[in-house]
């Protein structure tokens, strides 16, 4: 588990992260409004800015979509990171040495992730290095050249070349006092089994670096540029304590932002097909590390688009691994779109032939997942004949099956008999007939969509997927080195180097309806002034108040008002348990300072004018609060009286439970006749 960062370290980095500039420098200049900042929400589609940074309160909020929060929650929330990510990535700006209060275990597990990053981040400089300038690295010029991969792609992808030796890695690291055992954990070099030497897992290839979602290097994949049939065309980095395959998607942290805003995500196969979109300028795109999808790919994907489309190769590899992908699809809820590329191509290749607009409308013309199957099924069946067509029928069968949806069953059914020319009455029965021989088991198609860029999901992890952390021995290399090679080779020094990573996630909570009109109010007048705050903490009790949201904030509130700790807004949000109640108390204050502020005496009027008309409107706010506040009791009241006649009306109730019911009624009906004091 992740240390804890003391509140006075939190405070520190939110001091010196001006909400203003950090998201300024986000989203660009902001415009000033009064005393507050305007922009477009980047959370949501807007044509009129409506997203509103307090430089007072040190807050924004959205009066759109609703989002809401401190500077820890913007980056938090734009970035896809987890709290203690965008804490992190704070402290770095404002060039704060972050820490921690650790258990040991917990921080040699970070140290050890830390170093690893730093080793990846340094061994990708040294590759591009290798790419831009040495000899040896014209082969892997060459090939770019040859694949039409430009000088600016391969700058944002940082591809390099790892040279075709036996000891470059290993000797590299040496000379930057890099334990090898700690290259070795990372992958980047192998043992020799039986020995103390190690030797490069990567040698003379194309080095694709493979990122998390903030864009640090993680592993690399390396495609060969020459060699025999036995070599493998790519070579991947194994799993790691930074890197699990299943887990990460390669180009997301390039593209994360265009998915979202096109609320889209496309899926291809490989690095290249990928950086041909980019390079047409199509850039909601990723592609899955070097394995089929998995559930957590999908959970990655659901954060930030609530549809993926499918754009595998041509061949039938390829459209294979988009008919596997549709059991984990389905569950995730993503909406599914396959977009066929034309043979012989692959959208790389697709892209070079017609250009970036032609693949755009390919896109644009993907079909539903079992239109797309129902076709390819007709083409690979023999339709004229009675096995071909129960073929077609039991695949759809099975597929639709999966969705639990019986108005798509239905659907369908009859678009299955269609095709093959049958009853529909028969197709519904041989689907029932599938239904019934399965078991029970549904995937859901109906999940509501998540919050994207940053509406953080829970983590939920496919059978067998190895955990974050777990670290299986890599294979052998079937082409290791002599046994001889290593005799004249120096020790290797122990010094590790240190960098940057701690993963998470957090849960995002169950939405709530909205607090009642008296409530919200409540909400606004909390923030407003600090002149009521010593009667309402005399006057109010948390029970008359119905909404969870409400009550956190206003208990919140008022214990820092009784403790003398309370230190502002930004405070308050870090406080609060959840996205929930952060989003609500950033509505009310923003809302407070709209409709609570005080406003600016009119041209002509004198001072002392001014001042009565100021003091007579505070007056009545305070009337206004001792209104809600009494609505608010006289609510309660009635809801407590309801339940005590509930429980007199019980069967068998005894003298005494019943006079204890009949007195605190009588109390209640007393109380509610009282001004509050």
């Amino acid at each position: 588990m992740a240390g804890l960062i003391p509140p006075q370290k939190l405070e520190e980095i939110r001091a010196a992260s001006d909400i203003v500039d950090v998201i300024g420098g986000y989203l660009g200049p902001l415009k000033r409004a009064g005393a507050n900042f305007v922009t477009l929400c980047p959370f949501h589609r807007e044509k009129s800015p409506s997203f509103n940074v307090n430089p007072g309160r040190q807050i924004f909020h959205c009066f759109g979509c609703h989002k809401g929060g401190d500077v820890f929650t913007f980056v938090k929330e734009y970035e896809n990171l987890s709290f203690i990510e965008a804490v992190r990535r704070l402290a770095e700006r404002a060039r704060i040495v972050l820490e921690f209060e650790d258990n040991p275990h917990a921080k040699q597990a970070r140290g050890e992730k830390e170093s690893l990053l730093h080793l990846h981040e340094e061994i990708c400089k040294r590759w591009q290095t290798a790419l831009a300038n040495d000899a040896a690295g014209q082969i892997a010029r060459d090939y770019l050249a040859k694949r039409g991969v430009s000088a600016e792609a391969v700058k944002l992808f940082r591809l390099g070349y790892a040279p075709d030796l036996w000891d470059d890695t290993v000797n590299w690291a040496k000379s930057k006092n890099f334990d090898l055992k700690l290259v070795e954990r990372g992958g980047l070099v192998i043992r020799k089994e039986g020995a103390d030497h190690f030797y490069d897992r990567f040698r003379g290839r194309l080095m694709f670096p493979i990122c998390d979602e903030q864009g640090r290097v993680i592993g690399f994949s390396g495609r060969v540029l020459a060699g025999d049939e036995k070599t493998a065309k790519y070579v991947n980095s194994p799993e790691t304590p930074i890197f699990t395959k299943g887990r990460v998607i390669f180009g997301l942290d390039k593209s994360k932002r265009a998915v979202a805003d096109k609320d889209c995500a496309i899926i291809c196969e490989g690095q290249l097909d990928l950086i041909a979109c980019f390079m047409a300028d199509v850039k909601n795109v990723v592609a899955p590390q070097g394995t089929a999808l998995t559930a957590d790919h999908c959970r990655i994907l659901k954060r930030y688009a609530d549809e993926v489309v499918l754009c595998f190769d041509s061949d039938n590899a390829g459209q294979n691994a988009a008919v596997r992908s549709l059991d984990i699809l389905l569950a995730s809820g993503l909406a599914i779109r396959v977009a066929t590329v034309p043979a012989p191509h692959d959208p790389d290749s697709y892209i070079k032939a017609n250009g970036g607009p032609a693949f755009e409308q390919l896109i644009e013309r993907a079909e539903n997942f079992f239109d797309y199957y129902l076709n390819r099924l007709c083409v690979q069946n023999d339709l004229g004949a009675d096995k071909g067509r129960l073929a077609v029928l039991h695949a759809m069968g099975e597929a639709t099956q999966k969705t639990g949806n019986a108005v798509l069953i239905d659907t369908y059914a009859q678009k299955t008999a269609a095709r093959l020319g049958v009853a529909p009455e028969a197709a519904r029965a041989e689907f029932k007939k599938i239904a019934a021989a399965k078991p029970k088991f549904v995937l859901r198609t109906d999940a509501q969509p998540a919050a994207r860029a940053g509406g953080l999901q829970p983590p939920s992890t496919a059978p067998g997927t190895p955990k974050r952390g777990d670290s299986k021995s890599p294979a052998p290399d079937p082409d290791s080195p002599p046994d001889d090679y290593y005799d004249s080779q120096p020790a290797a020094p122990s010094e590790g180097h240190s960098g940057d990573v701690l993963p998470g996630t957090d849960p995002a909570p169950e939405p709530e309806a909205p607090p009642s009109k008296q409530e919200f109010w409540l909400l606004q007048a909390l923030f407003h002034s600090d002149d009521q705050m010593e009667w309402l903490a005399n006057t109010l009790r948390l029970e008359w108040l119905t909404h969870l949201g409400v009550r956190q904030i206003v208990a919140h509130r008022l214990a820092g008002y009784a403790n003398q700790s309370w230190h502002g807004p930004a405070q308050l949000l870090g406080e609060l348990p959840d996205d929930a109640a952060r989003s609500l108390c950033t509505q009310a204050m923003a809302e407070s300072d709209r409709m609570l502020a005080t406003p600016q005496p009119r041209e002509g009027e004198d001072a002392a004018r001014a001042t009565r008309i100021q003091a007579e409107r505070e007056k009545a706010r305070l009337a206004m609060l001792r209104d809600v506040l009494t609505r608010l009791r006289n609510d309660f009241i009635d809801r407590r009286m309801s339940e005590l006649n509930r429980e007199l009306n019980a069967p068998q109730l005894e003298d005494s439970e019943q006079n204890s019911l009949l007195r605190e009624r009588e109390q209640l009906r007393q109380q509610k006749k009282q001004p509050l004091a």
